[in-house]
């Protein structure tokens, strides 16, 4: 593993060096034990600890096979299916692992009694297999998390709707929170050469959901001029929405938790925000009845901020907390676009104002090849920025999964891989220059 990073540092290592390298039999990795998956059984969702469940073991490197390749994990990040991972929610994740491993011999691989689990990476090529062209050992690359099988016509038009669709790292083995990494090379994306590995790990997964589910056709389709409020503004997906509607020209309503996350808002551009905590919504009257007069007040307040007009769009991801005031203040013929469901999965609305204005619920789920390449692009571009705010190192994983739970986090927080430190990997200075404010925003804001 030395030769393998001291070959990445020097920054001068070839295709061939990085082919005669010898791969060690195994690497360290963040897992969950099968044996653990029943520890948290009876317990209250905010009690299940991931620093409990959460491992750092040494595992065998897995087998490469056709149309794979695996990568030398610089750094990795932590999403919100990291903590779903972690506490065995909505079910454990060996259940996706065991259905993998039932539809052909190669997928055998990931049917193991531990999982190694991150839908995130920035790294460099060591080997690919059979039947790969694209991608060659020394390749800097970063990774999107869709991992398809295409043998169905069914996901010829959007591969998401490839029935054997699954999300790398969460419902497949051998994902990005370990020093070696196993992908399709479909999967596989230039790494923005401005930013470091910690920076360029970030956005994978975030970035790529917030695009389709705002941009993207497949999603709400965001055009100039939309009002389109966005939840979680400055967290790791929503901080991803703000810079899309800022960027193409829509006017974000941004709704946060704090004073420090508004100003994170402003710092991005963003003028209309709501701090919820503030301005004390509370839309459950209890945990069975909503209370439609906050729905009321809330949709008062978006008007004062756009001048009287409701929201084109409304960027959907807490789920059963927020769903019912989201279709509520949404305009009429407007739509709300829904991945995730942080606060729970049984939404509740009230269907009369959907269905008598028109409006639209749309679901969306990470992204396809090509709107993950465009949504890396645009980081690449540096129209996009990664939010990063914290590093912890693979032993800290749990904590940051920790973190990241229980909401005390800003943007995305990283972790470290092979990397020995942060900082590395910055190929285009001058490029990064040009951008080092907006890179480090989220840095900065940390107290």
């Amino acid at each position: 593993m030395k030769d393998i990073i001291n070959a990445i540092l020097s920054g001068g290592a070839t295709s061939q060096d990085f082919t005669a390298l010898r791969l060690p039999e195994s690497c360290r990795a963040v897992v969950l034990h099968k044996n653990e998956a029943d520890m948290f059984e009876g317990m209250a969702t905010v009690d299940k600890d991931p620093r409990k469940s959460l491992h750092v073991d040494e595992v065998p490197v897995p087998e490469l096979g056709p149309g794979e390749a695996l990568v030398a994990v610089m750094a990795s990040s932590v999403n919100y299916n990291t903590v779903w991972s972690s506490i065995f929610e909505p079910l454990s994740t060996f259940t996706f692992l065991e259905r993998y491993g039932r539809t052909t011999e190669l997928a055998k691989r990931h049917n193991l009694p531990y999982h190694i689990i991150g839908s995130d990476l920035a790294g460099v090529v060591l080997r690919t297999g059979p039947g790969v062209n694209s991608w060659k050992p020394g390749d800097e690359v970063v990774a999107h998390c869709l991992s398809v099988e295409l043998e169905s016509s069914d996901g010829h038009n959007d591969t998401m709707l490839d029935p054997e669709q699954r999300i790398w790292g969460f419902e497949t083995n051998f994902g990005g929170l370990a020093e070696i990494a196993l992908v399709k090379s479909n999967q596989l994306m230039p790494k923005p050469d401005h930013l470091s590995w910690e920076e360029a790990a970030a956005p994978g997964l975030v970035n790529s959901t917030a695009y389709r589910q705002l941009v993207s056709r497949n999603g709400a389709g965001m055009k100039q001029g939309d009002n389109v409020l966005i939840w979680g503004a400055s967290g790791g997906l929503g901080s991803y929405a703000t810079q899309f509607a800022l960027a193409g020209g829509a006017n974000p309503i941004c709704v946060v938790s704090s004073e420090r996350k508004a100003d994170i808002c402003r710092s991005m551009g963003a003028e209309a925000i709501i701090d919820r905590t503030a301005e004390g919504y509370r839309f459950w009257k209890d945990e069975h009845e909503q209370d439609p007069r906050e729905w009321k007040r809330f949709g008062k307040r978006i008007r004062e901020l756009t001048g009287g007009e409701d929201v084109d769009i409304v960027f959907e991801h807490p789920g059963r907390e927020t769903f019912g005031a989201s279709v509520y203040v949404t305009r009429k013929g407007g739509t709300i676009v829904t991945c995730a469901s942080t606060s729970g999965y049984r939404h509740e609305y009230d269907n009369r104002y959907l269905w008598m204005s028109l409006k639209r619920i749309i679901g969306t789920h990470f992204a396809n090849y090509r709107e993950a390449w465009e949504a890396n692009r645009l980081i690449a571009k540096g129209k996009i920025h990664p939010t990063l705010s914290k590093v912890y190192s693979l032993e800290e994983t749990g904590q940051a999964a920790r973190d990241v739970q229980r909401n005390a986090h800003q943007g995305k927080v990283g972790v470290l891989c092979l990397a020995p430190e942060e900082g590395l990997g910055v190929r285009d200075h001058a490029k990064r220059a040009q951008h080092i404010d907006a890179i480090n925003r989220f840095r900065d804001a940390r107290s």
